[in-house]
């Protein structure tokens, strides 16, 4: 289960709904704003290893 510290709570709950359930589904601690920065930074970096479809 995810934890997000109330002292970064606001940060996260600007992100949109799709991004917040990508990070709570990983079951990380997110305990600042370094946290949370680094799990944005392996969310993208493994959004751009997976191919574009083309639509």
């Amino acid at each position: 289960m995810s934890y997000v510290a109330p002292k970064v709570q606001h940060q996260f709950e600007t992100l949109s709904i799709d991004l917040k359930n990508e990070i709570l589904k990983r079951d990380v601690e997110i305990y600042d704003l370094t946290d949370l920065i680094r799990v944005l930074n392996e969310i993208t970096e493994e959004a751009e290893k997976v191919p574009m479809q083309k639509g």
